[in-house]
């Protein structure tokens, strides 16, 4: 079984090759802003954020599925498409891509909990059949020391790290130092909840076992012309 990794996140290829799962990649092609945008204001309500979640990573899952169906019409495996973002105090932190947000945010959030809500949504593809789509969501909560000083914050945003993540943190590098405790599937923190993952791959009629040690076969040639592009491992 095949596995596209509809996202160029360097955490969600990451924590796949940390089970030797080295997936073609595909950058969706979906204006978030917008998606949200119109369903909130077709519905006219604001979404929670495990709906908010939900909504991008099945749509990015979609997008790429439909355009590998066209552009490798043999593909035979699994889509896998993702979202996370971080609520603290009811508030929803999404990437802070300036150090001045990202300063503002950690010097707010130390010594609180809040909590990173992931989306997953998994498209299996196989020739002659109708895609299938499955989704969930994990929620994973963080506690922040309470002790950490200007001096480490002004380090942190200097490194660059937190400015393009949710939150304005990791917990797999840099940050994770300055978190006491992670309740929930720790893999949620990173990027994708693994467990749930396994659970959604198993509802389309696969085994996250038979997994392991995969290397999509485009990655020992030319990249697909979907845009594929090899991880760095």
């Amino acid at each position: 079984m095949r596995v596209c990794l509809a996202s160029t996140s360097p955490a969600r290829l990451m924590l796949l090759g940390q089970f030797g799962i080295r997936p073609l990649t595909v950058a969706p092609d979906v204006d978030e802003d917008a998606v949200v945008a119109a369903v909130e204001s077709g519905e006219g309500r604001r979404l929670s954020p495990q709906e908010h979640v939900l909504l991008l990573a099945r749509r990015k899952a979609a997008d790429v599925a439909a355009r590998l169906a066209d552009d490798i019409p043999d593909f035979d495996g699994i889509v896998i498409g993702g979202d996370s973002m971080f609520e603290i105090g009811g508030e929803v932190l999404g990437k802070p891509l300036t150090p001045e947000n990202a300063r503002a945010r950690w010097h707010a959030m130390r010594g609180r909990t809040g909590v990173l809500h992931s989306g997953h949504a998994v498209v299996r593809l196989a020739p002659g059949t109708r895609p299938q789509e499955v989704h969930a969501v994990a929620g994973a909560s963080v506690t922040f020391a309470d002790d950490v000083s200007d001096a480490e914050i002004d380090a942190y945003v200097a490194s660059g790290e937190p400015l393009h993540v949710a939150g304005a943190f990791t917990v797999d590098s840099l940050g994770g130092a300055f978190i006491t405790r992670v309740e929930g599937d720790p893999s949620t923190v990173v990027g994708m909840s693994l467990s749930t993952l396994r659970g959604l791959v198993r509802e389309v009629g696969g085994e996250w076992t038979s997994l392991w040690n995969t290397t999509d076969p485009s990655l020992d040639g030319p990249s697909a012309a979907v845009g594929a592009t090899p991880p760095s491992l």
